[in-house]
């Protein structure tokens, strides 16, 4: 496993994470009992979750796993989309941001959160409320350094402007959609953080599945895939996006990798990448993403890939979750 400095920071994660949106749901406790430990054997040290996935059944589970081995990871975790229907049940507001992070530790049965995370931005509380929570937070032990997620280039900007202003503790990365099917964040995040040493972690590095080669058209879409289990997904599913998994699968093919692996090789190789968060249901996917760390892309190979994705750049992101 290859290790790499989150952001700025002295921590190091590895290459590839593990994303765990799917504990809970589409993985029960066995199964992701058995993903972790793959993951933990094999060099993976960064653990992604947050308070809302699988109804906080993710980190119920990440909870119980790690108990005697928590010290052998680091844990990340996220507040700040919607917990219910009460008026403080969101945001990054001081009250609901203890609130959640008391329960997040409860859940993950420990003393602290190594990288606690803004799930997004929150137009209705002002930032220094936000970062000065955040700062208490280190402070009291409870977490060592902060992340962001879903925030635009402006956002987190200004986000870092005001702890430098005030000497407070800064994010030191930020999680957002980024793969070969969407490269809008090298508009202008991808330049900001680069200047500002913030690393980016990628959610959906394989575009919901569309760069595992697995969608041939938009109507036949596998069994159990996301097009199937989600209908706005389908928005997705064009003649553009498929050939772009047509032909990530065809140069996959002549370097005797499959296409996911190349294209979570395709981040790592990004200066500005820290560690690649991807999901699984089942340990044979994770050992299958693992291969992903141990390619190699020569300058051709990662001409080709600019080139086939270079449209990817303009456009909607493919994904951009934000408060209601």
């Amino acid at each position: 496993m290859h290790y790499r400095r989150l952001g700025n920071s002295g921590l190091k994660v590895s290459a590839l994470g593990l994303g765990t949106n799917a504990f809970g749901k589409r993985a029960d406790y066995e199964a992701s009992k058995q993903i972790i430990h793959s993951a933990i054997d094999n060099g993976i040290n960064f653990i992604d979750t947050a308070n809302i996935y699988a109804a906080t059944e993710s980190e119920k589970i990440i909870g119980q796993v790690l108990e005697g081995q928590r010290q052998h990871v680091v844990l990340a975790t996220k507040a700040g989309l919607v917990r219910g229907a009460g008026v403080n049940e969101r945001g990054s507001s001081r009250f609901h941001l203890q609130t959640e992070l008391e329960q997040s530790l409860k859940r993950l049965k420990t003393d602290y959160i190594d990288l606690y995370q803004i799930h997004t931005f929150d137009p209705e509380t002002p930032l220094e409320e936000t970062l000065r929570a955040l700062e208490d937070m280190v402070r009291s032990g409870k977490v060592r350094y902060i992340g962001a997620s879903n925030y635009f280039a402006w956002e987190l900007m200004k986000a870092l402007g005001i702890s430098d202003r005030l000497g407070i503790n800064r994010f030191v990365s930020t999680q957002v959609s980024y793969s070969l099917a969407d490269r809008t964040p090298e508009n202008e995040l991808v330049p900001m953080c680069l200047d500002q040493g913030v690393g980016i972690i990628p959610y959906f590095p394989l575009a919901g599945g569309i760069l595992s080669g697995k969608y041939s058209a938009a109507e036949q879409a596998p069994e159990g895939s996301r097009a199937q289990t989600d209908p706005s997904f389908q928005r997705f599913i064009d003649t553009k996006t498929i050939a772009l998994g047509e032909n990530v699968a065809k140069l996959a093919g002549q370097l005797d990798c499959t296409p996911s692996v190349l294209s979570l090789a395709w981040l790592m190789h990004q200066p500005i990448v820290s560690t690649v968060i991807v999901g699984a249901t089942k340990v044979e996917q994770l050992k299958e993403n693992l291969k992903s760390v141990s390619l190699q892309l020569t300058a051709d190979t990662e001409e080709e890939l600019q080139k086939i994705s270079r449209p990817f750049r303009t456009g909607e992101p493919f994904a951009w979750y934000r408060l209601p």
